[in-house]
């Protein structure tokens, strides 16, 4: 049994569906990415108000190691993590919207190549 030729139509949707299939993993590990990053920013933080506040504290800029106090690299650090939150929240709630309209294109498709 032949199988019928695809429409340019469903040609379209078919290619649409792979790209946001990309763009659904893209984003998924552009999140994962700062997850990890939050993570790492929130074990320092964590480190830091562990130590005296008069302690040495350095933060790397490029490949030279800065010193700073105490108070600005906390600062410095939940500011990291608020921003990282913000964006991890924001990537997830795209993720879940592409996830949508992935499961209606695939449906879509389905009973096209049924029909």
């Amino acid at each position: 049994m032949a199988e019928p030729q695809m429409t340019p139509q469903l040609q379209q949707q078919v290619a649409q569906l792979q790209a946001m299939n990309q763009q659904l993993s893209n984003t998924a590990q552009q999140r994962a990415q700062y997850e990890a990053m939050k993570a790492e920013s929130e074990q320092a933080l964590e480190a830091l108000s562990g130590l005296d506040p008069k302690a040495a504290v350095y933060r790397s800029v490029g490949a030279l190691l800065v010193q700073d106090t105490h108070a600005a690299a906390t600062e410095r650090l939940k500011e990291d993590v608020e921003t990282l939150t913000l964006r991890a929240t924001r990537l997830q709630k795209q993720e879940g919207e592409l996830r949508t309209q992935l499961q209606a294109l695939q449906q879509k498709l389905q009973a096209a190549f049924k029909a």
